[in-house]
This record gives C-alpha cells, structure tokens and sequence, in this order.
C-alpha cells in the first residue's frame, strides 16, 4: 500500500469515528442531555430561566427599601390648631416726627439714636432770652390789669351807696360800672397775653411727646431752624401691630381677642387680634386686620417681616399625622399615604380634617388608627407590598438577639 493510499484510509477511519459520535448522542435520553447541560452551566432561555427551568412566580424577587427611622412617624393623638395664615411687616404701634414749634437757634441737643426717653424728657432747647423777655412783660401787664379791676371795682362800690343815697347821679353810677367791665376786659387780655408767651416758652423747650426709642435725630446742636422744621422721630415698640389682610371668604373666621401665633427673624411670638375692618376691600376682596405683638424687651425690630396663623378653633385629641406624610393621587387628588402592614407597605386612602401648617400637623378623620405607623416625606419610588427595612430597629433587634 503506498503513503497515499495510506492517507486516505487513516481520514476515512477519522470520519467515521466522528459521525458515530454524533449518533451517539442523538440516540441517548432527554433527562442525560439535560443532566448533560447543567454540568456545563446550563444555557438562558428567552424567559431568563436557566435551561430546564420555567421563567414563573419563583424567579421573581420582591422590592425592598431600606428607611431611616426619622422616615417613619406614628398616628398620634394631639390638639391641633384651625387657623387662617397671615403675613406682613411688623410696625411699631406708635410712630411720631418731632418739629419745631417755633424759629430759632438751637443751644442744646441731648439725645441720639437708639436712646430710650421718656414722655416729657427735653430732647433739645432753642434760645430762649426773647421768650423769656416776653413772658415777664406779659406777667406785669396781667398783675397791673388785675390791679386796674381791683381799683375799678372798689369806685363802682362806693359810687353805687352813693347812687343810692341820691348824693351822685345815674350818669357817674353808669361810669364807674363801665370802668369796672374794660377793667376786666384788659384783665383778660393780660391773661391770654401771658399764656401765649408761656406756651412759646415752653416751646423752646423740645419734650418727648411719648415713651420710646429715638429713631433719627435730623438736627445738631447750633442749626438754626424755621417753624416746622423735623427735628426727631421717636418710636413706641414696646407694642409693634402688623396689618394684614385676610380673604372676605374666611372673614367670618376672624374675631377681636382671637391668639396669632407669628414666626418672625427666626423665632416664634404670640399676639392677639386688636381691630378688624368692618368692610370689604371691592378691589382685592380682602378684609384688613391688625395685630399687635407684646414687644417690651424690644427683641423684636420694626420693619420685620412676619409670617403667622390666626387660631379659629382648636381641635383637642384628635387623630394626627404630620403632614408631609400625606401625598395626592395623580387621577382624583385624593389625599391618602405609605402606611406600614409590618414590614410591608400598604396604602391608605385617608379624610382630612383640620390642617396646621405651621405645626406642620394634619387631622385624619377616617383611614388611620391610632399606632398605625406612615412614611412621611419623599424617601423614593414606593409601591404597595414593597419591603421596609428601618435601619434603626434592625440594628436594635440584632443587638438584642446577641445579647439573648
């Protein structure tokens, strides 16, 4: 036999080999051909599922989420507040521009800005010698005219006996009365004289008009002024008001006397609803009213912006939920929230009562019992029957499953 010959032998015998291979196993059982397959991994089927397997309810894995304990709160029973929110600037009550009164040199200022006066504390003088002058002339003119009506008087006595005893005549009786009524006359005058000219004098003297903090000071010491001329505004904050209007809606809600709670420069105050308006505004159809903030130890500051809440009513136990716990269907706006079934999360459409936003508190009236526990504030996707896990109480339960 020669090498080619050879050659092709050796193939033939190759080939043959093969194709019994291949009828071999296509001649074994189905259960070793899959025994087969999962020995090298298996191969996916269009479903996922490893050769073999269905794609059914076993390959599916349930959604979990994991929460931190401040995601969770719990329905509670609270009092809780009705009320109609307002906003605006704080005022000081009483607000007074102090002017001239008369002209004149200004010899004295005595107070500055952000100093505390007191009604009827001298703020400033003008020169005062010619008021002085004036008063003093007015003053001898009314003493010399109370003496005229004195004299006047004591001469109409004596001629009206002797009226009467037919020794003068009606004419002299009718002199000496009308000496007596001009006696009085200039009398008055005097009087009137010398109150003016005290009054001038005392206005050279600038007086604080109220109890109050000096707010600007628009004059110096030297300046002369003319009659009017500005000289101090001076602020009573021991009481600051706030006008602000309220819809004529839920004007009806307003009344005197009524608790408003304000949040101003960080902090929180109460005060009380002092006037309302007794009409509608036509343009805004608002009702003005105004309220006034006890301020004694001036830690509030005029012009402050504030935001607050006139109490209607108060709700006491009722069945609360903080409010960021509550969420709006996307179809009918229908409020309902997360409420936790165990470790599962279900949803619970809820009615709403009495909402406090600035406690940030709603009223639950039928959904929720009390105990139930909801997700409060935006945590993610969630979705009926999720998983929960509350970071806090698993590290709680196993701390305490080592120590048992």
């Amino acid at each position: 036999m020669g090498p080619a010959l050879a050659s092709v032998f050796v193939l033939a015998a190759c080939s043959g080999r093969d194709d019994a291979s291949v009828q071999s196993a296509q001649a074994r059982p189905a259960h070793q051909q899959a025994a087969s397959g999962a020995n090298t991994g298996g191969v996916a089927t269009a479903n996922g599922a490893p050769e073999g397997q269905s794609g059914g309810a076993q390959g599916r894995v349930t959604p979990t989420i994991t929460l931190a304990a401040t995601d969770v709160a719990s329905v509670r029973r609270d009092a809780i507040e009705e009320g109609i929110a307002i906003t605006g600037d704080l005022h000081p009550i009483e607000s007074v521009e102090v002017r001239a009164r008369l002209d004149g040199d200004l010899v004295g200022v005595f107070v500055r800005e952000g100093e505390r006066v007191r009604r009827g504390q001298v703020l400033a003088r003008f020169e005062s010698s010619e008021q002085e002058s004036g008063s003093t002339s007015a003053e001898a003119d009314r003493v010399a005219a109370q003496a005229d009506l004195a004299t006047a008087q004591w001469n109409l006595e004596q001629t009206t006996e002797l009226f009467k005893a037919g020794a003068v005549a009606e004419r002299d009786y009718k002199s000496a009365e009308q000496t007596v009524t001009a006696a009085r006359a200039r009398l008055a005058a005097a009087q009137a004289r010398v109150r003016a000219t005290s009054s001038t004098l005392r206005d050279t003297r600038v007086l604080a008009p109220t109890n109050g903090v000096v707010s600007q000071k628009l004059v110096d010491n030297g300046e002369h002024l003319a009659r009017g001329a500005p000289l101090f505004t001076v602020v009573r904050n021991d009481v600051l008001e706030l006008a602000a209007a309220v819809p004529a809606r839920q004007a009806n809600g307003v009344r005197v006397g009524q608790t408003v709670h304000f949040t101003a420069d960080g902090r929180s105050f109460d005060g009380k609803l002092a006037r309302v308006s007794p009409t509608v505004d036509p343009a805004s159809r608002s009702v003005a009213v105004y309220v006034q903030i006890p301020n004694a130890s001036g830690a509030l500051k005029g012009g402050t912006f504030a935001s607050g809440r006139v109490v209607s009513r108060v709700v006491s136990n009722a069945l609360v939920v903080p409010a960021a716990a509550i969420r709006q269907s996307a179809d009918e706006g229908k409020p309902y929230v997360y409420r936790l079934d165990g470790k599962t999360i279900d949803i619970a459409s809820v009615q709403l009562g009495v909402v406090d936003d600035r406690a940030g508190m709603a009223e639950v009236l039928d959904g929720l019992s009390e105990g139930d526990r909801v997700v409060v504030g935006n945590v993610g996707a969630l979705g009926r029957g999720m998983q929960v896990i509350i970071a806090g109480e698993e590290a709680a339960t196993k701390r305490g499953a080592r120590t048992q």
